[in-house]
Formats: structure tokens, sequence, C-alpha cells
């Protein structure tokens, strides 16, 4: 847990919460006035859910891991926003019946794909329990950043090649295999699904091929990065090659 931590707080995960919030606050405003109903899964331990509590949204966290709710509790309660955030320890797969027919402004289904293999399955799970028109976000590890985080932070052409045969990684922090996946792979499964209105959005274009990480920790050179990395989140081609993707839609047929 400890290490998770340290890793939010590092310029890497900074950027990854604020890019993801100031892509869903660019949708935000289309769902109506007042505060929004979050449903925020494997929500880990609130990083995304005390961004949108903050801006007076009412987030319920659904995660697996005991130790990630309380984290997440924890932190709701420093920052006093016990009151906008409920943790519901959960299965994704198999959501309490008060959850899945709730009918959420806005889901979240954040860094869960890389470790399902029912990719359709899960994605329709995640989709129950929001309301028709309401706001969908995935986000996970773009497949094809591995290729060059290979070549240019490892130097490693040889592993960099042989990436390109396999959809498969490792994540040393929860020890965990983990399966990669393309933007473009993901959003014909969210329009089979009745999504429509599908935008990508790249996270981190820039940050994790800059292989200096001492000097992402100097301020002005980090909010000179932050205004670069905000700019290209949906820029094409910059999007595609970034470490994440995210892709948020619409739920329900177009009108």
């Amino acid at each position: 847990m400890t290490t998770w931590q340290e890793w939010q707080d590092a310029p890497w995960g900074r950027l990854r919460y604020a890019i993801a919030e100031a892509n869903l606050v660019r949708h935000l405003a289309e769902l109506g006035d007042g505060p929004l109903r979050v449903l925020d899964l494997a929500g880990g331990d609130g990083g995304d859910a005390v961004r949108l509590a903050a801006r007076g949204h009412h987030v319920t966290i659904v995660d697996y891991a005991p130790a990630m709710l309380a984290a997440a509790s924890e932190r709701a309660s420093t920052a006093g926003l016990a009151e906008l955030i409920t943790c519901v320890q959960a299965d994704v797969a198999a959501l309490p019946a008060d959850l899945a027919e709730a009918g959420f402004d806005v889901v979240l289904c954040h860094n869960l794909l890389p470790y399902v293999d029912d990719v359709p399955g899960i994605l329709a799970s995640a989709l129950a329990p929001l309301r028709p028109g309401g706001l969908f976000s995935v986000m996970a590890i773009n497949r094809h950043s591995a290729t060059l985080k290979l070549a240019i932070r490892e130097m490693n052409p040889a592993a960099a090649l042989a990436s390109f045969g396999t959809d498969r990684s490792r994540t040393a922090m929860f020890d965990s295999a983990l399966t990669l996946h393309a933007a473009d792979e993901i959003v014909p499964v969210l329009r089979s699904l009745d999504c429509h209105d599908v935008r990508h959005y790249g996270i981190r274009s820039f940050c994790d091929y800059i292989t200096d990480d001492a000097r992402k920790y100097d301020p002005a050179f980090y909010a000179e990065l932050e205004r670069l990395e905000l700019a290209a989140t949906a820029r094409p081609p910059y999007m595609h090659t970034a470490r994440l993707f995210q892709l948020t839609a619409r739920k329900g047929p177009r009108p």
C-alpha cells in the first residue's frame, strides 16, 4: 500500500489523475446541474473519487480489497469529504442488486481491464448501473506504449521487437499478470454494448518516455509537462502512443 501511495504522489501518478479528471470534466456539465452520482468501480484507495467529491459529487467506490477501501475512507475523512464518499466491498462482476440497478450518472472503470479475461463481460457489468444517457469512462494501459517504453526507456530493442507478438505483461507493484489492450480494440466493444459518442484520450503521452525522472519532481518542469500533457490528451497522433488510454462514452442509443 505504501508503494502504491508513493506512486500516486510521484509526478507520473499525479499526471494520471489530473488528466483523467480534466477529461471527465469536459463532459460532466452535459449531464445536468447539481451534484452527480458517481460509481467508481475498482476504485482502490479513492484517487479518482476524492477529486470528484471535491467538486461536490457523490461517489460510491467499489473494490474487492478491504485495505484499499480502508485507505479510501481515511483519505476521504482527511479531505473532509467523508459525507460524499461511500465505500463498498464487492466484485465488479457480481455487484449487489442495489448498486447494479441504481442508475448512476457516471460510472468509472479505470485500471480494471488489464486484470480480467472477459473484457466484454466486465464492461457489460460496469455499464449496468449507469442510467441511459449517463457518462462511462474506461481506462487501461495502452499496449502500444509497452513497445515504446522497452525501446526508449529500457533501451532494449530485442525486447521491444518481441513485444509486438504479445499482449501479456506484469506489474511488479502488485505482482500480477496483465493483459494489455489498445483503444481501437475497446471502442467496438463499447459500441456493441449500446454506447455512443465514444471519445479517445491519451494519458501521459510524453512523461513515460522522458528518461530524466528526477527532473519531473522540479515544480516548474512539472507544471510545463502537465500543460503539455493536457494539450496532447485528445490530439492525434499522441493519444495513440500514450502510456494509458481513456475512453469516455454515453450509454444508450444516440439521441
